[in-house]
């Protein structure tokens, strides 16, 4: 029975060190957590600010083939009298139909422009479905003009540009300090 006794408070000191560890643990949990959503909002800023950069260099890409692109139209037998810019179409609820980045217009044709820093197969895709959303926003407000595509990238791999010009739109390209249209001599642009 002694033996009992003697190891009551033996045990009682043993719960107070396994009670201790807990709310060490608890504490160590808790600064965790704490550490865990710091990282998380450093992440978050991170992603922010990496699309704006993301942004600013699409703006870039589009201040380089913007400024020879109505120059190198005229000379294939466009004569586009007005380009603009981030063009954005909505329907007549205002709900946000589709954006261009650059629309080149005349009293006949209209050309829409997808430009990426990137080009890849899944822009090409994007720029079909948009020309036919174009289309349709053209038919709806009576415009009959001819809606034509092209498609720039600062960097596009061959398969893709061989892509684009199979779904009839023209590659630009930078070359230097211009802009170069890259399509096969036979080339006809499709007509939306």
């Amino acid at each position: 029975m002694t033996e009992e006794i003697s190891r009551e408070p033996e045990m009682g000191r043993t719960f107070e060190k396994v009670w201790a560890m807990f709310q060490e643990t608890d504490l160590k949990f808790k600064e965790t957590d704490r550490r865990f959503k710091e990282t998380d909002l450093k992440f978050q800023e991170t992603d922010r600010k990496i699309s704006k950069l993301g942004s600013r260099i699409g703006d870039l890409v589009e201040e380089l083939i913007a400024p020879n692109i109505l120059e190198k139209f005229n000379k294939l037998g466009y004569v586009f009298g007005k380009a603009g810019f981030n063009v954005r179409y909505r329907d007549t609820r205002g709900a946000y139909i589709t954006e261009v980045d650059i629309l080149l217009e005349n009293g006949d044709t209209a050309l829409a422009v997808e430009v990426k820093t990137t080009l890849t197969d899944n822009d090409v895709r994007d720029h079909v479905r948009r020309m036919e959303k174009l289309r349709s926003y053209a038919d709806e407000h009576q415009d009959k003009r001819k809606l034509l595509g092209a498609v720039a990238g600062a960097i596009a791999a061959d398969e893709v540009k061989a892509l684009a010009i199979k779904n009839g739109f023209f590659v630009l390209e930078q070359s230097g300090d211009t802009v170069k249209i890259s399509v096969p001599e036979d080339f006809k642009p499709r007509e939306w």
